[in-house]
């Protein structure tokens, strides 16, 4: 080869990776090397790499001030250019509004079903959340199941824990023990604290599957090892129960988790709970009223 076609090769192979020919992740992981300064200077040239990873400077205060307001701004920039992830992450900061940042229920809600529409399994999951709970929307329980359904089909672990409880308390279609069972099923499968939590209270109801106190303690543990404070309850009632001890005194209520939308289910005592049918739905799981972070 002449020294000509080495040299045309050369700059064909330069012309490559200055064209942005790259595994994936690399920019991402070029950026975590470089000071605040140096990825606010690629953002405002348009980097979208560097502009979601000012915004989630600003928005957890990591380098610089905290500013929601900040983190909107340059998640919105990343919107602009496609990024999924930024359009889920400026609806959860205008959901929540505060350090400057107005809350805007409406526009939140705007925000979760485009990002749900382009395949965001965890922005279906809070959409599916408000129309539930009528955020920025009008409540619509068959609504809330469609959209439980397509992140829990995609996987998404609090999702199949949502949809589990729709099924339980025939909120937005047919009641279905065995359907519920098989959603926390799915969701305990990948270690997420409600789906463990309500999984133990389906063996410890006897509901969709053989009465069985040793699993639901069981479920209720491993609940409780993710920092699950109504399985912890839950764990010392059925163990009380268990060993014929008196019921301990629940508990004062914690703050709700702040990583998902997730209805926080409790059973009552078996005692007072009907052998093969679940009672009304506010006497078993009562869904929370916060909206809440993810990490």
């Amino acid at each position: 080869m002449s020294f000509a076609s080495i040299l045309n090769v050369v700059a064909i192979l330069a012309g490559l990776l200055l064209g942005g020919i790259m595994p994936e992740g690399a920019t991402a992981q070029s950026l975590e090397g470089l000071s605040f300064q140096k990825k606010l200077k690629l953002a405002k040239v348009g980097d979208e790499d560097a502009q979601m990873a000012v915004a989630k400077h600003y928005e957890v205060g990591s380098k610089v001030k905290r500013s929601r307001l900040e983190a909107a701004k340059w998640y919105r920039f990343a919107m602009d250019q496609g990024n999924v992830e930024a359009q889920l992450r400026l609806a959860r900061l205008v959901h929540q509004g505060g350090d400057g940042l107005k809350q805007d229920l409406v526009m939140a809600a705007q925000l979760y079903q485009a990002a749900a529409e382009l395949g965001s399994i965890e922005a279906q999951n809070w959409l599916g959340y408000c129309f539930q709970h009528g955020i920025g929307v009008e409540a619509n329980d068959e609504r809330a199941v469609e959209w439980y359904r397509r992140s829990a089909d995609g996987g998404f672990a609090p999702a199949q824990s949502n949809l589990g409880l729709m099924y339980l308390t025939g909120r937005g279609t047919e009641r279905s023990l065995l359907r519920a069972f098989e959603y926390f099923q799915k969701s305990a499968a990948q270690g997420d604290g409600w789906g463990l939590n309500n999984l133990g209270g389906m063996y410890e109801m006897g509901w969709a599957v053989s009465k069985d106190s040793r699993r639901a303690l069981e479920y209720y543990g491993k609940a409780v090892e993710t920092g699950n404070q109504s399985a912890e309850d839950n764990l010392a009632r059925l163990s009380a129960i268990v060993e014929g001890r008196p019921l301990p005194v629940p508990a004062a209520a914690a703050p709700p988790p702040q990583n998902r939308p997730a209805p926080q289910p409790a059973p009552a005592p078996a005692a007072a709970i009907a052998k093969t049918t679940p009672p009304a739905q506010e006497t078993i799981f009562a869904p929370d009223s916060e909206t809440q972070v993810p990490q």
